[in-house]
């Protein structure tokens, strides 16, 4: 039987720290996974719903974008633990009500944890905070469009924010980005800005397109895997399952990260026999740990020792590729001792690593935000697009590069047009539907919140998402949000982001992923696209939690009639019917054309690559490029760390399901800070001491963490992790990465305080 919501609150009062696990999954992931499922929709419930997910005829999970073997090769339970635990909290039977909003004021409620408010369960209305009130209180769908259309009309479009979560469907995607931009502005920041920017960026400027070039077979078929920056049996937990193929048929597996971490230690396959009751498969061959921030340095290297060995693929360099001579010039003036001062790697170590490179055939390079969340981060993943270049690791079987996105449609949502630069087809889309784009570059976060923290955006809203525990520099991101004329959430659940209200503030529920959508012309479906461009069909089956749900696509086009009631634009049609919109995507927006047609197939179907198709490069020379900018060694003062922020194991992007991370050892609480025994001792901090933590940064300010309890753990010298959002206060504002304005969670320097 599914459980109430919980009354207490306890934070880190239960804390205790036991062993980090070396293995991942097996019998604990299936309880973990089953137990919240049971406690949040009973076993009815539970049962029909998780035997939905990443099905054909079923929805896409609202967690990671790993992609799904095809439509034979599925699993009945094509699911993780954290899949599992994100379709619980949408599928929930808890319900917050008016007289939820009644009883709990705002000031009360921002005094609460993240996790606390996420286990409330789901909007069921429209709710509005009026200036000068503690409490959000009903509002008609049709009074929040006027009051929101009102806000817009009173501004000039770029003092206007669209936010966008990766969880937003294609469908609504190209809605919301076509009614900002037919509003009049790019303003459209987007959860990439924080994550993979710096992926998009690099890759862009060296292979023409911003998207990996490998595939979930490509995976299956590799020779060697680099894990590099990411920790997948938390972040991707369906990872593991491909990287176990993948050594079933004879891969190598090199891990790259500054923690151990026990999915590429062990991992025991929670879907076959062997699994649940037999030792599981060790994964990774060689793990590499090193500082945060030296991945630029051990990329550098591993290509300079490829040079000197002759380990290139000259054919390949000479016909596919420019600037490989001054490339290997760069090369030859590497000192080894940065490399060793920026990586804490010993030369035999990398040397080891490069020989891996050298003798496979087929090799992947996947990364995440370990990578790119860098001040160097741009540069470091255009070393690693060097490193695939010289082995001519592009445009054949189990080979290339492979960013591993985060969240379900992030990817997706970039190709629909959701960017702060206009995309290639925004013109086309106008001349089509007759409305005017703009040109001029619109605000990513990082700009976002500079300009709603000095007064230069009055309006903000977001399509789903929890911006406040997203964003760095909490407290200014929090006064920045408070400083609004108007906020605008659209949500399934309570988060940070509502108690943190403007002067007048909106919360919109929406239908989730898991509940049918229908609308005037009958049942719809939306579309996602993947990790590895896959694009296919989500059908919710549940009934919404709440008849006064609106689906996302249906808030967007209703609040477009309201703002824009003579626009040239059929939003009601859209609205009515969901296949009116794909015939638009398809008409403008490349490699979509025949949409219907294609996305009826039960596999959904792969959008061009023309590097990995037909090793064409959309780049000005047509080529790949090769480059090399100044090598970056971080250098900490003495008595410093090097933090970087991490997510717990109960936890998926700013969601906190539980207070466990029971692969580090932690249990009951989040507030802990995980730095190498010996600096314990260098620092004079006992194991278990509790601290505050405080950044140093060029502009002074004191950016503090209090209360976190010091716990000894295997990481790099030098180096510390804390979980977000709990650490985004050390985080500064202004301190990004080059070339793509992503915010340095992973390099953070800090000093610890005795509490």
């Amino acid at each position: 039987m599914a459980k109430g919501a919980p009354r207490d609150d306890p934070g880190d009062r239960d804390l205790r720290i036991e062993t980090p696990k070396r293995t991942a999954a097996g019998l604990p992931g299936v309880t973990h996974a089953l137990s919240a499922g049971l406690a949040q929709m009973g076993v009815r419930r539970t049962a029909l719903t998780l035997l939905r997910i990443n099905q054909p005829s079923g929805f896409d999970c609202p967690g990671c974008a790993w992609p799904e073997p095809a439509p034979g090769a599925r699993s009945h339970t094509e699911f993780c633990e954290n899949g599992a635990k994100a379709v619980a909290e949408e599928a929930t039977l808890r319900r917050i009500t008016p007289e939820f909003f009644a009883a709990h004021p705002i000031s009360e409620l921002a005094e609460r944890s993240d996790h606390w408010l996420g286990q409330q369960g789901r909007l069921t209305t429209p709710v509005v905070r009026r200036p000068g009130s503690d409490h959000y209180v009903p509002i008609s769908w049709d009074e929040a469009f006027a009051l929101t259309a009102g806000h817009l009309r009173a501004v000039e479009p770029d003092e206007a924010v669209f936010y966008t979560s990766g969880r937003t469907s294609n469908e609504a995607a190209f809605l919301y980005q076509l009614l900002a931009r037919s509003y009049g502005t790019n303003n459209m920041p987007d959860c990439s800005n924080m994550c993979h920017e710096s992926s998009g960026v690099a890759l862009t400027g060296t292979i023409g397109i911003g998207k990996g070039s490998v595939t979930l077979d490509d995976i299956h078929r590799a020779e060697l895997i680099v894990v590099v920056g990411q920790n997948p049996g938390t972040n991707h937990p369906r990872m593991l399952s491909a990287l176990e193929e993948a050594k079933r048929r004879g891969a190598k597996i090199l891990a790259v990260n500054p923690m151990p971490e026990a999915g590429l230690i062990h991992f025991r396959n929670p879907q076959k026999v062997r699994g649940l009751v037999g030792k599981g498969t060790p994964l990774a061959d060689r793990f590499l740990q090193i500082k945060v921030g030296g991945d630029q340095a051990l990329f550098r290297a591993i290509a300079a020792l490829l040079v000197e060995w002759g380990a290139v693929d000259q054919s390949f360099v000479d016909r596919y590729t420019s600037g490989f001579e001054a490339y290997t010039s760069v090369l030859r003036t590497l000192d080894w001792a940065d490399v060793a001062a920026a990586t804490g790697l010993a030369r035999k170590e990398i040397e080891a690593a490069a020989r891996m490179f050298a003798s496979s055939g087929a090799t992947i390079v996947c990364w995440a935000m370990g990578l790119t969340q860098q001040r160097e981060a741009v540069a470091t993943i255009r070393e690693i697009v060097d490193v695939q270049l010289l082995r001519g690791m592009l445009g054949k079987p189990g080979a290339g590069l492979c960013p591993v996105r985060g969240h379900s449609n992030v990817q997706g949502d970039r190709t629909m047009g959701i960017w702060h630069e206009p995309p290639s087809w925004s013109a086309a889309a106008g001349d089509l539907l007759g409305v005017s784009m703009p040109t001029r570059r619109g605000y990513d976060t990082v700009d976002a919140l500079r300009a709603m923290r000095d007064g230069r955006v009055r309006v903000f809203m977001a399509l789903g998402g929890n911006f406040a525990s997203a964003t760095p520099d909490t407290a200014v991101t929090e006064a920045a949000l408070r400083s609004c004329a108007l906020t605008v959430h659209v949500s399934t659940k309570l988060n940070r982001s509502h108690v943190v209200p403007g002067a007048t503030s909106l919360i919109l529920p929406c239908l989730g992923r898991t509940e049918r959508d229908r609308q005037e012309s009958g049942e719809q479906f939306v579309t996602v696209e993947d990790s590895m461009s896959s694009v296919h069909a989500s059908r919710g089956r549940l009934a919404p939690a709440s008849p006064d749900l609106l689906s996302e696509v249906a808030i967007v086009t209703r609040l477009a009639r309201a703002l824009m009631p003579e626009s040239p634009v059929p939003w009601a049609e859209y609205e009515a019917d969901y296949r009116t919109i794909r015939s638009v995507i398809a008409a403008v927006v490349p490699g979509f054309a025949d949409f219907e047609a294609k996305v009826a197939d039960r596999a959904g179907f792969t959008l061009p690559h023309p590097p990995r198709d037909r090793l064409e490069f959309p780049t000005p020379s047509g080529k790949a490029i090769f480059t090399a900018g100044p090598l970056s060694v971080i250098r900490v003062p003495e008595g410093r760390l090097l933090l970087q922020t991490v997510r717990s194991h109960d936890q998926y992007n700013t969601t906190i399901y539980g207070l466990d991370d029971r692969y580090r050892g932690v249990h009951a609480g989040r507030r802990v800070v995980f730095v190498n025994p010996e600096d314990l001792a260098a620092l004079g901090v006992a194991d278990g001491d509790m601290v505050d933590m405080v950044s140093e940064w060029t502009d002074g300010v004191e950016r503090r963490a209090k209360g976190f309890r010091a716990v000894a753990y295997p990481s790099a010298r030098g180096c510390a992790a804390a979980y977000f959002p709990e650490a985004n206060v050390l985080v500064p504002l202004d301190s990004t990465a080059e070339g793509s304005n992503t915010p340095t969670s992973k390099q953070i320097i800090i000093r610890l305080e005795p509490v």
